[in-house]
């Protein structure tokens, strides 16, 4: 797969860098010479390409009628709209990622200018916050269907509700499914009647709506103590 990324800053160049390291074939365009000089400190030489990325001669140069996927990961979230709209407007580019450096743009970056997943930097990162303080100790291992679902991990605790109840009692809804339970160094595949017992690992594939209801029932009921409240 060919991924031409557009734009060499940290995010630009990290991607770059991970693509390349799964055997993607990368492609980074970048003009400012102080980024420059850091990539070529970082990726392969031939995995830089020298030129202006808004300009549509130097983005055909650099293969973007080949690509696979563009991602348009400038500090500008006007330049990163224009190379979605071109990517498929005039080199047919079936898939457009964009950044979106300034949330109050983010209703921008839609069909219209051919942004297929925009991703606004200022929303995930909330996100994760909200999903760390709602969700405790569980861990998301991995994202799955565009981060839809995702594989959890979490141990039962001490006084969970969930403890000693069979699974098909739980209530969980359907788009929390209990993939395995690892208790004491070995892995148990779960049936309907199995049950949790205390410091269970639970691994499952869950929407955040069941992600919220499993760490309900697998958490004590208590929440994190400040300092003061220990006194």
């Amino acid at each position: 797969m060919f991924v031409l990324i557009a734009g060499g800053g940290r995010t630009g160049a990290q991607l770059a860098s991970l693509l390349l390291s799964e055997d993607y074939k990368v492609r980074l365009v970048e003009h400012r010479p102080e980024i420059l000089a850091l990539l070529h400190q970082e990726l392969p030489t031939e995995s830089v390409y020298e030129g202006n990325y808004i300009d549509p001669r130097i983005l055909e140069e650099a293969g973007i009628r080949q690509a696979h996927a563009m991602a348009a990961t400038t500090p500008d979230d006007a330049t990163n709209l224009s190379l979605c709209f071109m990517a498929r407007q005039l080199f047919g580019v079936p898939r457009t990622i964009a950044r979106v450096n300034n949330p109050r743009n983010a209703w921008l970056f839609n069909e219209n200018f051919h942004v297929d997943v925009a991703l606004n930097q200022a929303n995930v990162l909330a996100h994760l916050i909200q999903e760390e303080m709602s969700l405790g100790d569980m861990m998301t291992l991995l994202k799955i269907r565009h981060g839809r679902y995702s594989l959890v991990e979490e141990k039962v605790e001490k006084g969970a509700r969930a403890i000693g109840v069979a699974l098909k009692d739980l209530g969980l809804p359907e788009e929390c499914i209990i993939a395995a339970i690892i208790r004491d160094g070995q892995v148990n595949l779960p049936r309907g009647t199995s049950t949790f017992q205390e410091w269970d690992e639970v691994l499952a594939i869950t929407s955040p709506e069941g992600a919220k209801q499993l760490a309900e029932l697998l958490s004590a009921e208590t929440h994190p103590e400040r300092d003061e409240e220990k006194r």
